[in-house]
């Protein structure tokens, strides 16, 4: 694993930043929540929170079939609030929700540690979510499928 540095940290963010481009080609042109569901596979929605000429925030969520009962509903998780910056062309995590791995069970920014954990999270799920075949596009509830397996990243 690369070291827990600031460069790490950033070229993790530009590795995050190719696989989300991936996910969602047209990110910058994107409104609304969009979601993405490959054959009997949980399904991911994609939220747009705030567009802006450099930068896109949004929201990441995969929506587990979980059985709640009437006083214990389950969150859906990997929950991810996430900032693209279109320039730089790097992916700012801004929360994580995710109690299911021992990577981390709440994010705490900003020191640099639990940033370096919670895009290394980030990157494995997305390498996940493009190997599964998850596609968004501008049609909302469009499911593109694609043939993509390559898995991201080498850290």
């Amino acid at each position: 694993m690369p070291a827990t540095n600031v460069g790490g940290l950033m070229s993790l963010c530009e590795e995050n930043y190719a696989a989300l481009m991936r996910l969602a080609p047209n990110l910058p042109q994107l409104t609304g929540q969009l979601r993405s569901q490959p054959e009997r596979i949980a399904e991911l929605t994609l939220s747009i929170v705030d567009q802006s000429p450099y930068t896109t925030t949004l929201r990441l969520t995969h929506l587990l079939q979980v059985e709640a009962t009437a006083q214990h509903q389950q969150p859906s998780e990997p929950d991810a609030l996430l900032r693209a910056y279109h320039d730089a062309e790097q992916v700012e995590v801004l929360n994580l929700r995710q109690t299911v791995l021992p990577i981390l069970s709440h994010y705490q920014a900003p020191a640099l540690a639990s940033k370096w954990r919670a895009n290394l999270f980030v990157s494995k799920w997305l390498s996940y979510c493009l190997h599964q075949g998850y596609r968004f596009s501008a049609k909302a509830d469009q499911t593109a499928a694609a043939d993509f397996h390559e898995l991201l990243p080498s850290a």
